[in-house]
């Protein structure tokens, strides 16, 4: 365990998430004054906010757990190098005979929260990456966007250099990282040049039914067993949120309709068609540019259900197999076979559907690289036109981290190498990336990427990312987004610089919602009243 301990609260939530990009297997703890921890840790970090400085101490407290900074164990001073000239690098620092303990000092400008937050992080992360012998490939960057800065500062007038430049700088983030975000950047421009924000909208629409959880699975998400008597009640509660909502839509149109979940494609064919009908006779669908079903589990997936979709022009599905290792299918609680991926994408094809994306994940339990390669391999046969590679995230509340105890011994590994491969296999099936977030306690600290063939990428998946268009979002668990520009016509007067983000969440839990669902509708509603949407 690794106990940090802050003079005053500020930053927690940032250096919590950098530390534990460190140590991912470690529980840390972050408090301000002197808590007391009920085991001994690992590692103590003191962090202490002076008045134009931070000062951060530590004391490994474990013979041999930690690797100590090469820099303390020879008293040299705490800046890199190439780092000399820079203002705000450490004053000095020093360590104790065995290398255990140190402390190091950095300038760093309360006056503008940002900065100093960056200065924060920039300190702690030379010494965790002292201390481990690591470099992170992303840098102290720990949000989920971090093609957003790139995309910003594009949008900016920045050149490429530029951009690249500034991310290394702010973040450390990595030469290959940095072009990353900045090939998606300029991708994800091209996507979105012709989007009427004023104007448009996307809209969601939550079904959160499974055929069986898996392992990794945080969503909202029911077994449909379990729940299965309560599908067409659920589709009753959703279409009182769409009667609700949509008149407040009417003088916008959506850009993109997803349907998401859970597994949508556990409905029966009936009651697809029941939804889509229900979408279609609400919201005026005759600008949309990209209507999604996720069809997600092959074992959801019938001839009957697919005919609906195409019934509806519906021609973008996403087919998830996560892995072709019919031995991890099984031990996450996929209950379909490697065939049945197969059959489905088969059928889906000769029913006409022309773009299909195909999900999958690096860092499952016991694969090694030769699976992932064996994945990618079969993925090529196939020939999906776009394919989406999830970095594994042990999210709180999935099994796998629940009941953490009984996977201990399983083997979780993702690393660069891992996703030089998927991306390298991606290129030969001409695919590119066109997307980008990240996720807390991803496997290797790594990412999610989005690939596309040529004008088949996901523009939801953009819109969505990227925060720059109204979401609304329909069903347990959904998360409405209202998005408001800057002001480009006269920001002197409204004083808007910044995209402005308000949020309305529903409630997860299907019970709940179908019980509250009335709530649900007012809270938007109070919501849009408080914005002055229109």
């Amino acid at each position: 365990m690794i106990q940090v301990t802050l003079n005053r609260p500020d930053f927690e939530y940032d250096i919590h998430s950098l530390v534990k990009a460190f140590y991912p297997g470690q529980e840390v703890q972050v408090s301000a004054g002197e808590k007391v921890c009920e085991e001994s840790p690992d590692l103590k970090i003191r962090i202490d906010y002076l008045e134009a400085l931070v000062r951060i101490s530590w004391e490994e407290m474990s013979s041999g757990q930690i690797k100590s900074p090469s820099f303390q164990a020879e008293g040299c001073d705490s800046r890199r190098a190439d780092e000399d000239s820079d203002a705000e690098a450490g004053t000095s620092a020093h360590s104790e005979k065995d290398g255990r303990t140190g402390s190091a000092e950095y300038a760093v400008d309360f006056r503008d929260r940002t900065e100093a937050k960056n200065q924060l992080k920039r300190g702690l992360y030379r010494i965790l990456s002292e201390l481990t012998g690591e470099e992170l490939p992303w840098g102290t960057l720990t949000g989920i966007r971090p093609a957003k800065i790139a995309m910003k500062l594009l949008e900016q007038g920045c050149g490429r250099a530029a951009v690249r430049q500034y991310m290394q700088d702010t973040y450390g983030t990595s030469d290959k990282k940095a072009e990353l975000a900045c090939d998606i950047a300029e991708r994800e421009r091209g996507l979105l040049s012709n989007i009427d924000y004023k104007n448009g909208y996307s809209l969601y629409i939550g079904i959160p039914f499974c055929p069986t959880t898996c392992l990794y699975c945080s969503f909202p998400s029911y077994p449909l067993s379990m729940w299965e008597g309560k599908v067409d009640a659920y589709l009753d509660a959703l279409e009182r949120e769409m009667d609700a909502a949509a008149p407040a839509f009417a003088h916008r149109h959506p850009d993109t309709v997803y349907i998401g979940g859970g597994t949508p494609t556990t409905l029966n064919p009936c009651q697809l068609d029941r939804l889509i009908r229900k979408i279609k006779e609400r919201f005026d669908l005759s600008c949309c540019r990209e209507f999604t079903v996720e069809a997600g589990r092959p074992d959801s997936i019938t001839e009957e259900k697919l005919a609906v979709l195409r019934e509806y022009g519906i021609s973008r599905i996403s087919i998830n197999p996560q892995t072709m290792k019919q031995e991890t299918l099984k031990l996450i609680g996929r209950h379909h076979t490697v065939e049945q991926t197969v059959e489905s994408y088969r059928l889906a094809r000769r029913l006409g559907f022309d773009n299909i994306n195909m999900d999958l994940i690096l860092g499952l339990p016991e694969e090694t690289i030769d699976d992932v390669r064996n994945t990618m391999e079969q993925l090529k046969e196939l020939g999906p036109d776009s394919l989406t590679v999830h970095s594994l995230a042990l999210k709180r509340a999935s099994k796998l981290k629940m009941f953490q105890e009984d996977y201990k011994n399983y083997r979780l590994v993702n690393t660069q190498e891992h996703m030089e491969l998927a991306a390298g296999c991606a290129e030969e099936m001409g695919l590119f990336p066109y997307y980008l977030y990240r996720q807390k306690s991803m496997a290797g600290n790594l990412e999610n990427v989005g690939y596309a063939k040529p004008g088949k990428a996901g523009m939801y998946n953009v819109l969505m990312m990227e925060e720059k268009q109204t979401i609304l979002a329909l069903g347990a668990g959904a998360v409405t987004k209202f998005v408001f520009p800057p002001d480009e016509e006269a920001p002197e007067r409204s004083g808007l610089m910044e995209r402005r983000i308000f949020r309305v969440e529903n409630v997860k839990d299907i019970r709940n919602y179908l019980s509250r669902v009335d709530e649900m509708i007012r809270r938007r509603k109070d919501k849009m009243e408080e914005i002055s949407w229109h």
